[in-house]
């Protein structure tokens, strides 16, 4: 994947968020930590599309972490509208960027120069630049 230096990436899963810049090349990133802010959970509506009986019963549904998704969107949404965000790729696990995905702004859909669904917030920034440099 093609990632511009000086782009922002969002790492991003049910309980973690950290913001990264590209301070690499276009084919060969090297991401540094920019922010991990702390985001205040509040936007809790993914819980009208899961309040189904089976899946409260298993544990399917964290709400909380869904709510995270929706934080983190909203900070997102907030700096680009700002104009501190030029271009975005963001990372996160499938259920994590299914919710973000909802909150999107427009603006923010414009500046988005990928996605990719897997759970990398473990990872060194190492690996992390492996993984957006193979996509």
């Amino acid at each position: 994947m093609k990632l511009s230096h000086q782009a922002h990436v969002a790492l991003v899963d049910g309980e973690n968020f950290t913001l990264y810049r590209n301070e690499g090349q276009v084919f060969d990133p090297k991401l540094v930590v920019e922010n991990s802010p702390e985001l205040e959970v509040t936007n809790f509506s993914a819980g009208v599309r899961h309040q189904d009986q089976i899946g409260r019963m298993l544990g399917r549904t964290q709400l909380d972490e869904l709510a995270h998704g929706a934080a983190v969107t909203e900070w997102l949404n907030a700096k680009v509208i700002e104009g501190r965000i030029d271009e975005l790729l963001i990372i996160a696990d499938p259920k994590t960027l299914g919710e973000m995905r909802r909150h999107y702004h427009a603006q923010l859909r414009d500046k988005l120069v990928g996605e990719i669904d897997k759970t990398l917030t473990r990872e060194p920034a190492g690996e992390i630049d492996k993984v957006i440099a193979n996509s």
